[in-house]
């Protein structure tokens, strides 16, 4: 019975000794100062399957970890750090550190290797605050909406002067058109369809009216004026 405690001590010694302490520091610069600056903030390697605490010194330890590749990121709100490559070997007793950059395949690895333990700086801070945006009229009269109602406005300014020049004919057809329209988008609201459906027919019926009565009335024109020529002749 005695050797199954020993057993399981030398069990707990293997992991022990497979698992090593990743350890590194938070260089101050001009954009994060201190840890006051900082706030809270964690050392984490593949999005936290293993993390550490950073302590005022800005020194941080993440323990027992496995062989593998991780990638290491410094977790804080309102700064952004560098992201390294951490190889732990089977036959190292020191992890190999190497630059990562993010989106990039993990292989092959970088030929650069970084010192031991890792030593990172604040790269930026972010900018949550958007300022609003001043007034600019070039802006909004480049607005499709307000080209529309410009242009809109512009033809109800224009209209009374364009119906003005017009001669009596058209301003009647124009009248006629109008009043069609008018009866037509009524009954449609109104659901009566047959109504609707009538004024469309009458309308083109009169479109087909006013083209066949303009050549005849340009073809007796065209007679008459012969028959005048002829008489002067003789």
């Amino acid at each position: 019975m005695a050797r199954i405690p020993i057993f399981f001590l030398f069990l707990s010694f293997i992991t022990l000794t497979d698992a090593l302490d990743i350890a590194g520091k938070i260089a101050w610069n001009a954009a994060c100062p201190n840890a006051t600056t900082l706030g809270q903030a964690r050392a984490s390697l593949n999005e936290g399957a293993y993390s550490g605490g950073i302590n005022s010194r800005g020194e941080f330890t993440i323990p027992d970890v496995p062989e593998g590749t991780y990638i290491l990121s410094i977790l804080a709100h309102d700064f952004y750090f560098d992201q390294v490559r951490v190889d732990l070997l089977p036959n190292d007793t020191l992890p190999e550190i190497r630059p990562y950059v993010p989106g990039t395949p993990l292989d092959p690895p970088s030929s650069i290797v970084l010192p031991y333990p890792i030593v990172l700086s604040a790269r930026d801070k972010f900018n949550y605050f958007v300022p609003p945006e001043s007034f600019n009229l070039a802006s909004m009269l480049a607005n499709p909406m307000m080209l529309l109602m410009v242009g809109g406005a512009g033809m109800m300014l224009l209209m009374p002067y364009l119906i003005k020049n017009l001669d009596p004919e058209a301003l009647e057809e124009l009248k006629e058109q109008q009043s069609k329209m008018s009866g037509l988008q009524s009954a449609l609201q109104s659901g009566d369809f047959k109504a609707g459906l009538s004024s469309i027919m009458s309308a083109v019926d009169d479109q087909g009216q006013s083209s066949s009565t303009t050549p005849s009335k340009s073809g007796s024109s065209a007679r008459q004026t012969r028959g005048n020529n002829r008489k002067a002749k003789r």
